[in-house]
């Protein structure tokens, strides 16, 4: 059984792991799916603008009807950095209904958004899974999220035995894991979180595998 690593930016050609690489679809020059590879494409709300938004869009929506592409994004809501709140929140619901009309599921970038998240989901109420991607918040938080429906993938910071997705990690069996941008290898991140729940590599790819065919992505 492959490992899985749901979300890279990096372009993995180790054959033992499925990786998803992210690709942000905006400015001028737009960047290449690797022959083979799968991916999930998005505006990240670090990057769109209302000002290119439509044109951002329109690329966005014809491109991710392409069979390499699995999930929607990473796209969501940053409080520190990007557009106002208020055009993000704009520009996410416009790729949850594009998520929603392709049936795939959308994968979330979050910081400090988590209460406009839950109105969101509670607003549209889409029927297609949203992954919260490199969740590293407190563990309460986190079970308040899997009781409203949304999954949780955890990145490097699992590494760390004192932070909130280790603790987190011990308290759920629906999960995904990531290597986002981190330089640490997915089989690290994977080694990391078996010893957290006292299984094996092994138990822990079953685990993940059965979170990726629940969302129907097997």
């Amino acid at each position: 059984m492959q490992f899985l690593d749901i979300h890279t930016h990096q372009d993995n050609k180790e054959p033992e792991t499925r990786s998803i690489l992210s690709l942000t679809l905006t400015g001028d020059i737009l960047p290449a799916l690797p022959e083979g590879k799968e991916c999930s494409a998005g505006l990240h709300p670090w990057f769109a603008t209302m000002q290119n938004f439509d044109r951002d869009y329109d690329r966005l929506s014809e491109f991710a009807k392409g069979p390499a592409v699995k999930l929607i994004g990473e796209c969501g809501l940053d409080r520190l950095k990007g557009e106002t709140l208020e055009h993000q929140l704009l520009m996410l619901k416009k790729q949850i209904l594009l998520a929603e009309a392709l049936q795939k599921p959308v994968i979330l970038h979050c910081v400090r958004c988590y209460d406009e998240l839950m109105a969101l989901k509670r607003e549209m109420q889409p029927s297609v899974p949203l992954i919260i991607h490199g969740f590293n918040k407190h563990q309460e938080l986190g079970l308040q999220l899997l009781s409203k429906g949304f999954y949780l993938s955890f990145g490097k910071a699992i590494l760390n035995a004192d932070s909130g997705a280790a603790s987190l990690l011990k308290h759920t069996d629906v999960f995904f894991l990531e290597t986002d941008d981190a330089t640490c290898s997915i089989e690290e991140i994977y080694q990391a979180a078996a010893n957290f729940k006292n299984s094996t590599v092994t138990e822990v790819k079953a685990l993940i595998f059965a979170s990726w065919k629940k969302i129907k992505l097997i």
